[in-house]
């Protein structure tokens, strides 16, 4: 087969209109496109950064030939990023006899709406819960709306709608769940092979059609942002004003997306985001599962992806250190070259990684804790919930007859970059794993980090939380009965 030549537009589908863009800016937001050039504002404006949940929409695309419909945050979502996928804005939601949806009757008839600024965005997030699971538990219900922020009504209302909507009507009466073959052949058809390339010069963006095509476009631009997820890019634009031209977009690049574990290691291809990341390493490796929940809302870990997670290097990033601490690698790629490095050598310094100009994060290899080891993630912010950490604390530990054979410590907001505690490893390593061991290891805190002082905790408070978190970890695996933390059961 020929292969397709580049084309100078993006296709998608928006609510139930084919839509065809050659002019389109690199950073121009889906929030921008939907309320200035299509006047559709029931999607708003917030916070422009990802937190608030105002302007929730859905995306739907195909992963391995299956259409799945995903929130999404439109304020940090680039339009360009968009190629064969289905947007679905709160203005295409009916009922089946074309009156309110069920979403929306039960919003209106539970009071889960005051002033209504927000209200589009939670009828969204629940719309997207509502066709995974029709009749959701309340714990399902408070995490599928972490990322939405009320302001006047309070949650119990919105909760009480939640789980009243399969009373308005069935999943399957949703016209969406009606329209899903035509949409998936109209995807389908969309996705030709080729990549798209808009602009001239500087100001310009390119989507790969493959991984292979994405290492040609970075041999060639070096100097391109790569945008997987652009839950950290978005705020570039949005909050600092950033020029990021020219961009490669890569969320769409379905062989960057592989999941698979061999001989205990688990690999994920930089595409993957957290939630698709989330079953196998909450199956396979419980704390991790953990973690992803709280990283964002649910619109953040539909959008963004571990590989840029690591990539982009921030000393606050949430997976480094307990990946870190798990002896994970990463697959570094320039054109067909590829090198494998341990992870924590890929962090140099301050915003200077590991990886040559063309060189891209290709894989994350994840090891799983042999049994009869302990692994614990703990993350300390102001708000539990979609919230950005202050510190950050990751710990792997074997222990044989009551004697530390082998500990790794990594720490997240501690540092410049995401680092092991390697004074404290070698304070712990030969020693019984008692309370006397770590009182006297936790010292050896000092030479390891300096932390910094900032809006989200002083370094008081981060010198302290990160040796609390060492006694936190002694603890759990010492069998106390302690309530070391307290969950609501699912």
């Amino acid at each position: 087969m020929a292969k397709a030549l580049p084309r100078s537009e993006i296709r998608f589908l928006l609510n139930n209109e084919r839509v065809a863009l050659s002019d389109v800016s690199p950073d121009e937001t889906l929030l921008d496109y939907l309320r200035l050039r299509r006047n559709l504002r029931g999607t708003k404006e917030g916070c422009a950064e990802g937190d608030c949940g105002a302007c929730t929409v859905l995306v739907g695309r195909l992963l391995a030939g299956r259409l799945v419909y995903e929130s999404v945050n439109a304020c940090i979502r680039f339009l360009g990023s968009l190629d064969a996928t289905h947007v679905v804005t709160v203005e295409h939601l009916k009922g089946a006899d074309g009156k309110l949806h069920p979403v929306q009757q039960a919003m209106v008839d539970f009071h889960g709406s005051q002033c209504g600024f927000c209200t589009p965005g939670f009828v969204m997030s629940l719309y997207a819960l509502w066709m995974r699971e029709p009749n959701p538990s309340d714990a399902e219900i408070e995490k599928a709306l972490q990322g939405n922020l009320c302001r006047c009504t309070g949650y119990e209302a919105i909760v009480r709608s939640a789980r009243a909507i399969s009373g308005y009507g069935k999943v399957s009466n949703d016209p969406l769940l009606g329209e899903r073959n035509a949409v998936i052949g109209q995807l389908t058809a969309m996705r030709d092979g080729a990549r798209v390339e808009i602009g001239a010069g500087k100001h310009r963006f390119i989507v790969p059609a493959t991984a292979d095509d994405f290492a040609r476009v970075l041999e060639a631009e070096p100097n391109a942002t790569v945008v997987a997820g652009s839950t950290d890019v978005g705020l570039w634009v949005t909050k600092h004003m950033r020029d990021i031209s020219p961009v490669v977009f890569i969320g769409g690049i379905e062989d960057l997306k592989s999941v698979a574990e061999t001989d205990g290691v688990i690999t994920l291809g930089a595409g993957v985001t957290y939630t698709e990341a989330f079953d196998v390493l909450a199956n396979r490796i419980p704390a991790l599962g953990s973690l992803i929940d709280r990283i964002g809302g649910q619109q953040v870990r539909n959008m963004g992806t571990i590989g840029g997670n690591i990539a982009n290097g921030s000393p606050i990033g949430d997976t480094p250190p307990p990946l870190i601490a798990l002896g994970a690698t990463l697959t570094l790629r320039r054109g067909d070259s590829r090198r494998t490095i341990a992870l924590e050598d890929y962090f140099i310094a301050y915003g200077k990684q590991d990886r040559a100009p063309g060189e891209f994060v290709e894989a994350v290899h994840v090891p799983v804790p042999k049994e009869g080891t302990h692994f614990a993630v703990y993350k300390i912010s102001k708000r539990r919930d979609e919230d950005i950490t202050s510190t950050l604390g990751a710990f792997y530990l074997e222990v044989s007859n009551g004697t530390v054979t082998s500990i790794r410590i990594a720490y997240g907001g501690m540092a410049a970059t995401p680092k092991r505690a390697r004074s404290v490893e070698a304070a712990l390593l030969g020693k019984s794993w008692n309370e006397a061991t770590i009182e006297a290891a936790l010292d050896a805190f000092a030479a390891d980090f300096s932390p910094l002082t900032d809006m989200r905790a002083t370094a008081e408070y981060r010198a302290l939380a990160a040796r609390n978190l060492l006694v936190r970890f002694h603890a759990e695996t010492t069998g106390t009965k302690a309530p070391i933390q307290i969950s609501r059961a699912a």
